[in-house]
């Protein structure tokens, strides 16, 4: 495939960006679109009429030499997207404790716990810009061993980190390649951004970038492939229709509605015991098909590759590991001065950026306009959050089950906790009748809420081991 640039002026390099009056417009690709799920014609195009995009562009592309797939996709919500670049660009490229080449092979070996090849060869070509060895692309026996040592925590909250305990962090810090607070606190930040990157490049089927062979996991298209692919942007069996769908918008805007009219105020018992409904009703979803096996270009970069994630109502121990309640220990009130002391700055970005996701709306619901949708935001959010154990003793998880049918609980469990199982269909069964950029909105909502709950749980580890 050929990349065709159509004009490249002079930029001022030390600028940090550019405008069309200044001379740059990002190159134009020939070859697929940015996504699988999306049709070409639907995402926002490179050469945008909208100032505010186009400007994030540019900014994306002087940083990265290239406007990635992800970005692109993200161009339906500028103001998320703005928040997602400085925080990326700070913990990849900004001051902090971490060496460079350690952030980008941080983020491969976080990556390949997905099998996400997409951002695996992103990483490793970035790796080698920045000056890494290239022995180490030959997989985790080529690694230092302080290196090395992360690979269990990498493990652990990419499937399970509610087994996260301050003794993963006293081993970091202790011996002859021990880690620093600074540059655990740098890596856990790094590991959860990628882990949950991950989710969105799957839930939205991400495309290659066009220089690199086979960057996503999906299988090659073949003509079985095609035909499931043309089938499943109209009906399966099972599935809703196109008219189910717009009833179901006005359903679920109905359920909203009486939502905001009932006053009611369960007691605390009410509360927990809809926590543990919701909870174990999760078992009963599927999660997508079984995932292939990884490629041996992604297994050198992976330790146990049979552990995965299982659902948090079935971890045994219940005694040994409690829910975890967002009261006693919430990003607000413990993990944002917790990240801003040990590393200057990221809790503020982080805040903003979970903030943006949380709170962004058009107050539209497909073709509906003037839409208040902050309790099927609020759902959602806590439901990704429950299935990773974590309960937010306000919050009345009976509107999860009032408001989030069985297609979309089904998409944010294998997005959420499978993303590597996602397929076509998958996307195209959730939330039909919405538009593209909301099903994108409920994708960003999916990878913040994923990693801060990765985060509650290695801060409150981090914090137990410096108390």
């Amino acid at each position: 495939m050929k990349m065709i640039v159509l004009y490249i002026g002079g930029p001022d390099v030390n600028s940090g960006s550019m405008t069309k009056e200044r001379g740059l417009k990002i190159p134009r690709r020939v070859g697929r679109g940015p996504s699988r799920f999306i049709p070409e014609n639907e995402i926002v195009p490179v050469d945008t009429d909208d100032e505010e995009t186009q400007m994030l562009f540019v900014d994306a592309f002087l940083q990265n030499n290239r406007l990635e797939h992800i970005v692109q996709v993200m161009g339906y919500h500028p103001k998320y997207l703005d928040s997602f670049l400085k925080t990326q660009q700070y913990i990849l490229r900004g001051d902090g404790p971490l060496p460079y080449d350690y952030r980008h092979y941080i983020a491969i070996m976080a990556s390949a716990r997905h099998q996400c090849s997409y951002l695996i060869n992103l990483h490793k070509t970035e790796f080698l810009l920045c000056g890494g060895e290239e022995t180490w692309l030959k997989g985790l026996d080529h690694i230092p061993q302080k290196l090395r040592d992360l690979y269990e925590i990498i493990k652990i909250l990419a499937h399970r980190p509610w087994l996260i305990s301050k003794n993963h962090i006293e081993k970091l810090t202790r011996g002859n390649d021990n880690w620093s607070l600074a540059e655990v606190m740098h890596a856990l930040i790094i590991i959860a951004h990628f882990h949950a990157m991950c989710s969105f490049v799957y839930g939205c089927g991400i495309h290659p970038e066009i220089d690199e062979e086979n960057g996503h996991t999906f299988r090659p298209s073949s003509s079985s492939d095609s035909e499931d692919n043309h089938s499943s942007s109209n009906s399966h069996s099972g599935s809703p229709t196109s008219t189910d769908a717009a009833a179901g918008i006005e359903a679920l805007m109905e359920r909203m509605k009486q939502l905001n009219e009932t006053g009611e105020e369960p007691t605390q018992e009410e509360m927990l015991a809809r926590f543990q409904k919701v909870e174990s009703q999760s078992l009963e979803l599927e999660a997508g098909k079984s995932q292939l096996s990884p490629k041996a270009s992604i297994l050198c970069y992976v330790e146990d590759p049979s552990f995965g994630y299982e659902d948090f109502a079935m971890r045994g121990a219940v005694q040994e590991i409690p829910t975890f309640r967002a009261q006693d220990f919430s990003w607000e009130d413990q993990g944002y001065s917790l990240a801003n002391r040990l590393y200057s700055d990221i809790g503020t970005l982080l805040d903003d950026k979970f903030n943006t996701a949380y709170n962004l709306t058009y107050f539209t619901m497909g073709p509906n306009t003037d839409v208040d949708t902050s309790s099927f935001r609020r759902a959602i959010w806590n439901y990704i959050h429950c299935m990773y154990g974590i309960r937010h003793d306000d919050y009345n998880y009976g509107e999860v089950n009032h408001l989030l049918e069985r297609y979309l609980k089904s998409y944010v469990k294998t997005v959420t906790c499978y993303p590597e199982r996602v397929s076509k269909k998958d996307y195209d069964n959730f939330m039909r009748g919405f538009k593209h950029s909301e099903k994108v909105h409920v994708n960003l909502m999916l990878l913040e809420a994923k990693m801060q709950a990765e985060l509650l749980y290695s801060l409150r580890a981090l914090t137990r081991y410096m108390t």
